[in-house]
């Protein structure tokens, strides 16, 4: 490790306000992502489905990766990177309406040597909660820089 990054694994960041989610921002990002099953966005056909409300589909949790701009925290992709991967798993819906607190930790960092130099990945994992105290969704992301000499 060329940084001492390495003292940061462990830490937790904190987003500051909570995120509401609206129906809108649902539709948005259904919208951005060419998703265009009813239940997400339209209230009528919502009221018939599993959970009677409009709820937004599971890769909205990926939208949560720029709360609380851990990676820009970290001295090594402060200054940007490029996402490697995401992973989630999904404890609950997310519905219109819900406040969505962010608590993010840095899981690791490690790099990798490829055909093209010498890669550094941090994966962080961030625990969304609702105003119910509720975990929704937890989401490891992955960014990768490129080491510099």
């Amino acid at each position: 490790m060329r940084h001492d990054d390495s003292k940061l694994v462990g830490r937790t960041f904190e987003a500051g306000a909570p995120y509401l989610v609206t129906a809108e921002g649902i539709a948005n990002f259904c919208a951005a992502v060419g998703d265009r099953n009813p239940l997400y966005v339209d209230p009528e056909a919502a009221k018939l489905g599993p959970y009677g409300e409009i709820v937004a589909p599971p890769a909205f949790v990926a939208s949560f990766r720029y709360t609380n701009d851990v990676f820009d925290q970290l001295p090594r992709f402060g200054r940007g990177g490029l996402m490697s991967g995401i992973d989630f798993e999904l404890e609950a819906p997310i519905r219109a309406g819900d406040s969505i607190r962010v608590s993010s930790e840095l899981k690791q960092i490690y790099e990798k040597t490829g055909r093209t130099g010498t890669m550094e990945f941090a994966v962080v994992r961030s625990t969304l909660i609702n105003q119910k105290g509720q975990v929704v969704a937890r989401v490891d992301h992955r960014m990768m820089n490129r080491v510099r000499s």
